[in-house]
């Protein structure tokens, strides 16, 4: 998978196309990812002792791998990505720009 959680991403295709957020949580095993702010869902809960009131609670679902892609950190578009090797370790690289992604 080419992202994992706290990278930045934009989504290219969907409802949500055009934000730009951060990869909460990846799940390698589905080909998905949840991003902050992107695919918000309405969830009923039941009261429980975490929530005694229960209610309509607001959260990001997953969006598949595939529908986001890196943020280029010179230029703020989506670009792709390069692995290189630098002192040992792999490192991401926006293919854009050349800049070491974070």
């Amino acid at each position: 998978m080419h992202v994992k959680s706290g990278d930045q991403v934009i989504v290219i295709s969907g409802k949500d196309k055009g934000k730009k957020g951060t990869v909460l949580k990846a799940i390698p095993s589905e080909d998905r990812v949840v991003v902050e702010n992107v695919n918000i869902v309405k969830k009923h809960q039941k009261p429980s002792q975490m929530n005694p009131e229960g209610g309509i609670l607001e959260v990001e679902a997953p969006i598949h791998v595939s529908n986001v892609m890196h943020v280029d950190p010179e230029s703020g578009e989506r670009t792709r990505v390069r692995h290189e090797i630098k002192d040992g370790k792999k490192v991401k690289i926006a293919v854009k720009s050349g800049k070491e992604i974070k």
